[in-house]
């Protein structure tokens, strides 16, 4: 069961929003809007995205990497690498 489960709901709501917002942007160039204002439009999809992201870090680790590090061992380091990976990931972007 994935760890986000009980805020998929919210999870897919933020997510439509952000392609909204993605079809804005595609309208704003479409319509030769100006450069800054497209940019600015670009920053706050980033950050909606980007919140999106940590909610399901943070789910990921208050569900599955709890989960793992209760049964220990190998899975436990597993998720720990993984979620480590996953951060990284998230900064280098």
């Amino acid at each position: 069961m994935a760890g986000y489960i009980e805020s998929k709901s919210e999870i897919t709501k933020r997510l439509r929003r952000v392609e909204g917002q993605i079809r804005g942007l595609q309208r704003m160039v479409e319509s030769d809007t100006y450069c800054i204002d497209i940019l600015t439009q670009v920053s706050a999809t980033t950050r909606a995205l980007q919140a999106v992201a940590l909610e399901l870090l943070d789910e990921h680790m208050n569900h599955c990497l709890v989960t793992a590090v209760g049964v220990g061992g190998a899975e436990a380091d597993a998720k720990l690498q993984e979620a480590s990976a996953a951060i990284a990931r998230l900064l280098r972007s």
